[in-house]
């Protein structure tokens, strides 16, 4: 069973999945599909047709439009927004509002693991790689490669991490360490990747 609290706006049409908690006025609109043992926090965001793995934590404030696709374990920080709209106006070029017939919303995709920090924007459409870290205020405009850590605007890669988030330290050509956990993995063509044993 999904504990959902009072306050929260969660349409008939969405799927929430077991264990999932939503928490005081967060709004989860309909089709919205939703994971096993996901938190969606306060005043938070789902959109119509927006996917959530399996143990999401999206946090307060932060807002997921369609048509977003979250693999299992990604991490939305506080106040974060995963945008839908290449071109943004209110009005077409003749002065007329525009309608949902005018545009066509595109999405940011998330893989397994990945975390956007607080108050982070993703630029539509981008994805971000497996076990990627987006630093807090940055602003992503283009793809982002498993493991990375991106920061600023437009947020750049400055580190790789690993698994556990924690930058990982050279340990020879091309080979690189976490001092967290020991997990070794390889760089190259600019991708990092992990190295058994």
């Amino acid at each position: 069973m999904a504990t959902i609290a009072e306050s929260a706006d969660v349409s008939p049409d969405a799927r929430i999945g077991d264990d999932t908690k939503i928490w005081h006025l967060a709004q989860v609109r309909e089709g919205a599909d939703i994971g096993d043992r996901c938190i969606v926090g306060r005043g938070a965001y789902i959109g119509s047709g927006v996917h959530l793995g399996d143990d999401c934590k999206i946090q307060n404030y932060a807002l997921v439009y369609e048509p977003a696709q979250l693999a299992d374990g990604v991490f939305i920080g506080p106040a974060a927004v995963l945008t839908n709209d290449t071109y943004p106006r209110a009005i077409a070029p003749d002065g007329s509002i525009k309608t949902a017939s005018d545009w066509e919303p595109v999405g940011v995709t998330i893989e397994r693991g990945a975390s956007i920090g607080a108050r982070a924007v993703c630029i539509a459409p981008v994805t971000i790689g497996a076990w990627a870290t987006v630093a807090a205020g940055a602003v992503v405009t283009k793809d982002v490669p498993a493991f990375a850590l991106v920061a600023g605007v437009p947020a750049r890669r400055i580190r790789w991490v690993g698994r556990a988030g924690v930058p990982l330290e050279p340990a020879g050509e091309g080979v690189w360490v976490c001092p967290q956990t020991g997990a070794r993995y390889a760089e190259s063509d600019g991708e990092l990747h992990e190295v058994a044993g």
